[in-house]
This record gives structure tokens, C-alpha cells and sequence, in this order.
């Protein structure tokens, strides 16, 4: 048996490896054999020292160190195709970098949404989308051309995460050119809610511009003498765009078709550089001094549940609706009213009911409730930024204390105060509320629900200049043969566990959604949860006045049942040692699937580094240590993998999945075998401390 390499793999891209120890050419075209053809860069720097670069992924940089750093013999190995044209010479000769755009820092609020992103890739989170309904005859060559020529016009269509760069979070570039995506389908190649459900989960690749859609699905032929129509669904990524910013793209859109395909003037102003410049600007010391005493408390109620050790079994998200009639949603205003709130406020407050019950059965004292609230993000001193495309909604979380003892109305004052009061730093995002309140990041989000309130459109308002706004096109159109359906929105789902979303509808009902997690929550849970919040905002109207008590109000859910929650599962490495200071940085070591449970145990004792160790336990995907790295991510801590050989491939597709996201690759170092024994244990050792030594 020959002795195997160590292997450290910088992600890229390109890919690169640095092997130490003695490499053969026998051994590297052996392992290339079992790879899909490619033609790598070899620099040859000593006898025990190589640079191997190797194409960017989908290339398998992973499997090729597991190859290489794998125990092997010297047998025979067959010469793969194409090994004469491996090259000697130095790393980066494989191809010209790309132009790099000028970038900003990404906004904290877009560093919180790609945190959320980044473990669960193909799950739609974030991913939100608008519909309407178009009749008539649609010039498919003109609606491409409008869109088109709104992207030369809109920063924020051409905008993309920005290269990585060490030492530094993910950046935002604007590219000088990009093409919008619209795909037609015939109406017999897919049905309305297959497309739907295959967009969202559609992934965005966001370091390439382009963080909106389109897809055009035509309905069957109509009868005799009707009229042919079009399902229109734009689907977008909340790292760069919020459904406000689709509605005013939409109304710029249909100034544009109507305008033979060109929208008239130049670039808007201000865009989302003008943003992110105004954020990084802001004085952090009054916001930070605010949130630090407003942030919700550990012990805080989050879910209107009881926490069950029983899982659900399911996966996904679920979605449930309930509708109260537009003389219910008149009533709920009006009695809001009453006290100086709103519906919105209205709906607050029943949630706030809900999240107290649970404990109410128990005793009839005081308790925190904590849940996040949307907030436009638009209510800032930026001229303009009421029509700017980008991603400004904003969950802002909200505590308070529910004693029973008060009165309703009191509830309803405090929730209303509590808006006034956030409402001056609305540009703050929960990480650095997280942050600033002192909660380490292993301990989970502030809030586990988020209100989500849709205020009534007004007609010719809402949206800015360019908004969408029917009335203002409709005869432009009308004169044209068409006439389109307001549009109608899914929103996009969060990391949160349980969102309630509320919107009136044109006949001016207010529709309730409920979206959940399926592994926290079960579908017949969440729909008794909506069920109960709806029938608090019908009948709260009827049985409360000025001295109606909170103790009152939560009686008309008397004898009500309190559904289940699986507790939160805590998704947190398992620290195998502590770093010897803060900022000293992470080493995490990810187990080979065939590794024993402790494989990692002597490294703690061996290894003089001050990083902290952590690892799980196999089995564990990159899902679970991607959540697991979110906290050392969200510091901007230094970070390491680490591991025996076999779990290369494993370490290669998180690091990847880090660099996706904008943030900078770590390193990846690979040496001795799954056993875990001494021998490996010092030859990992020893590669991490030649990899913590390079410079950055």
C-alpha cells in the first residue's frame, strides 16, 4: 500500500487541489479514469507537492480528493483517455477570469434571506410570485421586447450576488446587460397548478442576473366567437425583489407594451445601489440602542401550540384559507377603530391571544408573546423609495405582554404603540436585532410566526408613478382588444414554522392564509390554529367593549382544543472543542458515511490549533450542516471543513452551497482514512494546521 496524499481544496471556481505527499502519475490518471473526461491543470512544485485545477461543478472536485486522498495500492491501473494532455504549469492558466462587476454589501436584511436559502435549496423558500389573467390576443414578440427592455431600464432586474471575497460577506454587482427569462407552454403540455408549484421550486441561480421569471401558460382554444386568454405567472427571488417591486415592474411592463415594447426615459433613480448606499450609511447606534430593549426575550411564547415530542412525518409546506365576508371585515375595521387601531392591529392582537393561550390553561399570570410582523421597509428618508424595485419588506419581530387582567383595548394600544415605535427603524433586519439583543445564533430565530397584512389597493394609489394601476391602462388596452385581471399573489414561503397572511379581496373580504411547516406542524393542526384566529377576529367585534379583559376575550375559545408543535429540532454542531478566543474561527469535520460515531474524538487532543472543533453525527447532509453553519456564517467568523477521506464529496457540495450564496468558500482539507484511528487523526491534523497557516 502506498501512503495517501492530503488533500486541500480551495472551491474556486476553478477548483484547485493542493496534494502533499507523494503523488504518482499512476495514481492521478487512476483516479481521473473514474471521473468524467476534463483536462486539469498539474503544477508540479516539489516531489510531495502538487497544485491539481480542475474544472468549476458540476465537474466532482469532491470525488477526485476522495480519490486521491484515499489509502490505494500501486497496482496497474488502466491509462485513462486523454492523460497525455494533462498540463504542467501554474494554477490559474485554465481559463481567463470573468470581468468583475462593482459591487456593494448586500443588505443585512438580503444576508438574512440567503442564510434562510442556503440549506434547503429546491424548497422554494423565498421564492414568491404574482399572477393574473390576460384576454385577448398577447403579442408574444412585443411582451418580450417590454420586458426586455424594462431590464435595461431596472438595476434590480440585472442584479446578481457579486464574485465571493475572502474576508467579506455576500456583495450585490449590477451587470450592464440581462436577459429576462419567458417560457410559453401550450395548454395541454402542463396544468396551472403543476406550473405553480414546479416554479417555486425552481431554483434561482442568483450570481447570474435575472431574479424574476416568467412563464405564460395558454388556456385551451375558446368556443366560437370567445376570446383567447393567457395565464401570466411571474415568480421572483426575495433575496433581490419584493412583491411591491413586482407590482410597480408591472405597471412599467404594460407601459412598455403599450409603447410598441420600450418603456420611454432613462434608468430609474434611486435603484438598489442607492439603496444598499443609503443603508451602509445609516448611523447603526440609535437602532441598535432601541432594538437591544425591544428585541423579544428567550422566554417568549412564539407559537399559538404546545410543544410535542411526537414528530408530524411530514414534509413541505402546507397552505389553508379562510375568508371573512366583507361585512365581517367592515365590522372587525370599525371596532378597531374604536380603540385607535387598525385591522391589522386587530389581527395582532388576536394573535397575540393566540400565542398566550397555551400557558392560560396553566395559571392566569402575565407572559412574553413574540411574533414577527411585515413591514413595507418604505418607510425611510429616501426620495423615491416608495416606486424602487427591491427587496425592502422587512419582518420585524414585536414582544409584548399579555396579561389577562388587562383589558383588550389595552392590547390593542400597547400593539399600536409598538408599531409607532419600530416604525422609525423598519431598515433593521432580525440577524442584527438577533445580534444586537445579545441571542446567540445557536439559539434559533426571536419568532417563529410572521403576520403578513395586505392593505386595501386604492385606486390610482400604492404603488408609485409606474404602478400597476387598472384604470389607468384599461381603455389603452380596451382599444386593443385586451382586458387583464388584476393580479393576484402567492407569497413566498419563510424558515419560519407558521405564517398568517391577510388580504382583501375585490368584493372586500379579507382572505386568510395560513402557511406552515409540515415537519413542525401537522395540516390539521394549522387549520385549527387559522380556524380559531379567524373566528377571534369575527367574534371579538360582538362580545368586547372598553372593559372586556383579555381573560374575557380568550373565553370565547373556551374549551377550545390547543393543537401540537414538534419541538424544534435544535439543528446545532456538536462542539467537540471550544475556540481558545472569539474570532479565532471553526473547523468543522464532517464524517465519512461508514465513519464510527466518535471517529473525530482525538482530534480535540491533537489538534494546537484555537478553532473551535464541531461536527454531527452521520448520517448528515449538507442541509443539516449547512443549518448547523449558519451561525458561524452569519458572524463572518473564519471557517474550515475538515475531514477523512470519503466525506471529500460531502465537504466539496457545502462548500459550493456557501459559495452560491455569496459568501466566500471555504477551505476544504481531506487526509487519512474513515477508521479514525491515530494514524489518520495525525495526518488530518497535520493538513488542517498547513491550511490554517496560509495566508487569509
Amino acid at each position: 500500500m502506498a501512503a495517501p496524499v492530503t488533500v486541500i481544496v480551495t472551491p474556486g471556481p476553478p477548483p484547485s487541489l493542493d496534494l502533499h505527499g507523494p503523488l504518482t502519475q499512476r495514481a492521478l490518471e487512476a483516479a481521473l479514469a473514474a471521473l468524467p473526461p476534463c483536462t486539469p491543470t498539474l503544477h508540479r512544485h516539489t516531489e510531495t507537492h502538487h497544485t491539481l485545477q480542475v474544472p468549476p461543478p458540476p465537474f466532482p472536485a469532491g470525488v477526485l480528493a476522495d480519490l486521491l486522498a484515499a489509502p490505494r495500492s500501486e497496482d496497474a491501473a488502466p491509462r485513462p483517455r486523454g492523460a497525455d494532455d494533462l498540463n504542467s504549469g501554474p494554477p490559474g492558466e485554465a481559463g481567463a477570469p470573468e470581468p468583475v462587476q462593482a459591487a456593494a454589501p448586500a443588505a443585512p436584511l438580503q444576508r438574512d434571506v440567503l442564510l434562510d436559502a442556503l440549506a434547503r435549496p429546491g424548497a422554494g423558500l423565498h421564492a414568491g410570485q404574482v399572477y393574473w389573467r390576460w384576454h385577448g390576443p398577447l403579442d408574444v414578440a412585443r411582451f418580450t421586447a417590454a420586458w426586455q427592455s424594462l431590464a435595461d431600464r431596472e438595476a434590480v432586474l440585472r442584479a446578481a450576488l457579486a464574485p465571493p471575497v475572502r474576508d467579506a460577506g455576500p456583495q450585490i454587482a449590477v451587470h450592464p446587460h440581462a436577459a429576462v427569462e419567458i417560457l410559453r407552454h401550450r395548454h395541454d403540455a402542463t396544468d396551472w397548478s403543476t406550473l405553480l408549484v414546479a416554479e417555486r421550486a425552481r431554483a434561482f441561480d442568483l450570481r447570474h442576473p435575472g431574479p424574476l421569471r416568467i412563464a405564460l401558460l395558454d388556456d385551451p382554444p375558446p368556443g366560437e366567437g370567445g376570446a383567447r386568454s393567457t395565464r401570466i405567472l411571474i415568480t421572483y427571488h426575495q433575496a433581490l425583489l419584493d412583491s411591491s417591486s413586482v407590482r410597480t415592474l408591472l405597471g412599467a411592463f404594460y407601459r412598455a407594451y403599450l409603447a410598441d415594447g420600450r418603456v420611454p426615459g432613462g434608468e430609474r433613480r434611486p435603484d438598489v445601489r442607492d439603496h444598499l448606499h443609503w443603508l451602509h450609511a445609516q448611523n447603526l447606534g440609535p437602532a441598535r440602542a432601541f432594538w437591544s430593549r425591544a428585541a423579544p426575550s428567550p422566554d417568549a411564547a412564539t407559537l399559538p401550540a404546545r410543544p410535542a415530542a411526537r414528530t408530524t412525518g411530514g414534509l413541505g409546506h402546507g397552505r389553508s384559507r379562510l375568508t371573512l365576508s366583507a361585512a365581517e371585515a367592515v365590522r372587525l375595521r370599525e371596532w378597531a377603530a374604536q380603540w385607535g387601531a387598525t385591522e391589522s392591529t386587530a389581527l395582532h392582537a388576536a394573535w397575540a391571544l393566540q400565542l398566550y393561550r397555551p400557558s392560560a390553561d396553566l395559571d392566569a399570570n402575565p407572559r412574553s408573546v413574540a411574533f414577527a410582523v411585515s413591514v413595507s421597509g418604505r418607510g425611510i428618508f429616501l426620495e423615491g423609495v416608495e416606486a424602487l424595485p427591491g427587496p425592502l419588506h422587512n419582518p420585524l419581530p414585536v414582544q409584548l405582554v399579555v396579561d389577562p387582567a388587562a383589558t383588550v383595548s389595552r392590547l390593542l394600544a400597547d400593539l399600536t404603540c409598538r408599531a409607532l415605535d419600530a416604525a422609525a427603524y423598519e431598515w433593521v433586519s432580525a440577524g442584527q436585532i438577533q445580534a444586537w439583543a445579545g441571542t446567540s445564533p445557536d439559539a434559533g430565530r426571536l419568532t417563529e410566526s410572521l403576520i403578513v397584512f395586505e392593505p386595501p389597493a386604492q385606486r390610482g394609489h400604492g404603488y408609485g408613478e409606474n404602478a400597476y394601476r387598472e384604470d389607468v391602462y384599461r381603455e389603452e388596452l380596451a382599444a386593443e382588444g385586451i382586458r387583464v385581471d388584476p393580479p393576484e399573489a402567492v407569497g413566498p414561503l419563510t424558515g419560519v414554522p407558521f405564517t398568517l397572511a391577510a388580504r382583501h379581496e375585490a368584493d372586500g373580504s379579507l382572505v386568510l392564509t395560513a402557511v406552515h411547516d409540515r415537519t413542525r406542524f401537522s395540516d390539521n393542526a394549522a387549520a385549527l390554529i387559522l380556524s380559531q384566529t379567524a373566528g377571534l377576529l369575527r367574534e371579538l367585534p360582538f362580545s368586547t367593549d372598553g372593559l372586556t379583559t383579555v381573560a374575557e376575550a380568550l373565553g370565547l375559545l373556551s374549551g377550545a382544543r390547543v393543537p401540537p408543535v414538534t419541538i424544534r429540532p435544535t439543528g446545532a454542531l456538536r462542539l467537540l472543542r471550544e475556540a481558545a478566543h472569539p474570532g479565532a474561527g471553526t473547523i468543522c469535520l464532517i464524517p465519512p458515511p461508514d465513519a464510527p460515531p466518535d471517529c473525530y474524538g482525538g482530534l480535540a487532543d491533537l489538534h494546537p490549533g484555537p478553532e473551535a472543533l464541531a461536527t454531527l453525527t452521520a448520517p448528515a447532509d449538507a442541509a443539516d450542516f449547512l443549518t448547523g453553519l449558519r451561525p458561524v456564517l452569519a458572524t463572518g467568523e473564519p471557517l474550515v471543513l475538515g475531514c477523512f477521506s470519503g466525506a471529500g464529496t460531502l465537504a466539496c457540495e457545502i462548500a459550493d452551497r456557501i459559495a452560491a450564496h455569496g459568501w466566500y468558500p471555504p477551505l476544504v482539507v481531506i487526509a487519512g482514512a474513515a477508521d479514525g484511528g491515530p494514524g489518520s487523526a495525525r495526518a488530518l491534523t497535520g493538513a488542517l494546521n498547513s491550511a490554517t497557516a496560509r495566508p487569509g
